[in-house]
């Protein structure tokens, strides 16, 4: 009975993941398709044009938000989102975390090797997201994000600015070497 117990388990940390991604792309994709699946104004349908659609509807925006009248434009809508209480939540939270990785401000563009414990051994990787922590009353310490491994988690750590060393790698040879658990991210 513990064989039939243990293999289920097994079965489940494997089948569950590949189920759960397989089910989001399946669902993302039939979602983008349906808004254009048998519509009478729409001349032309293809598998696959909502997701080609999508794309190009990003790549407009960003045209757009690039001129003087589209920035003005952005800007206001960017208003009306961060002027709702539970819709200002979810979209700064989303906004930050796009803009850390992809936008004008990058946040993990510093790689470090951090000490946890003062002489310990133990080193852990992250990433400097802010140098000065005075207005926290800690002068000599910076803020390390550490993200966790298979997860889109992780922990802001204040460390002694003595406890980072930064590393010559890329960021994103870090942030591979982080998120693979070690196993990714060549020299890290």
């Amino acid at each position: 009975m513990r064989k039939l117990i243990k293999y289920f388990f097994k079965g489940l940390v494997i089948f569950v993941p590949m189920a759960l991604t397989v089910f989001i792309f399946v669902w993302a994709f039939t979602s983008f398709d349906s808004v254009f699946k048998d519509r009478d104004w729409l001349p032309v349908y293809f598998p696959g044009l909502g997701i080609l659609l999508t794309v190009v509807l990003i790549f407009l925006i960003g045209f757009l938000a690039s001129n003087f009248l589209g920035r003005r434009l952005f800007a206001l809508v960017e208003r009306v989102f961060t002027g709702l209480p539970l819709v200002k939540l979810l979209y700064s939270a989303v906004k930050d975390m796009i803009e850390a990785f992809a936008g004008d401000k990058k946040s993990f563009d510093k790689p470090v090797i951090a000490t946890i414990a003062p002489g310990g051994a133990a080193k852990v990787v992250g990433f400097i997201t802010r140098e000065s922590l005075d207005n926290l009353g800690l002068k000599d310490h910076v803020a390390v994000y550490m993200p966790q491994s298979y997860n889109f988690a992780g922990n802001v750590v204040l460390l002694p600015k003595e406890a980072v060393t930064p590393l010559n790698i890329e960021s994103s040879q870090a942030m591979a070497f982080i998120v693979s658990g070690g196993v990714s991210g060549g020299s890290a």
